[in-house]
């Protein structure tokens, strides 16, 4: 069923319909009466806290694992090889051979 909210960021006036997805999940007792006390101490229900405890992992998830961090010592070797790049070895030059003679290209 549809659902009416409001679109983050300056457009806040504006409601936007988005469809609503079931999601089910088994607890023990113990998670339960975990979840539900947090859920208490912030004023939300079980559901809103699930969702939005498991939408703040997700993003920090996805964060975490689409940042690169290097070192010192790695940012200079990586600046150093895009700045400075070696010369193609003998099996890039005749993969590179190879790939011309299979496609015609020169």
């Amino acid at each position: 069923m549809p659902q009416a909210t409001k679109p983050r960021g300056k457009q806040g006036r504006k409601l936007v319909l988005t469809k609503s997805y079931r999601f089910d999940a088994r607890l023990s007792e113990e998670q339960k009466l975990l979840i539900q006390k947090a859920a208490d101490l912030e004023g939300r229900s079980m559901t809103e806290f699930v969702l939005h405890s498991a939408e703040a992992a997700a993003e920090r998830t996805i964060e975490r694992r689409a940042m690169l961090v290097l070192t010192a010592r790695e940012s200079e070797a990586f600046a150093e090889a895009i700045l400075n790049p070696p010369a193609p070895g003998a099996v890039l030059r005749r993969a590179a051979r190879e790939y011309r003679a299979m496609t015609g290209k020169r």
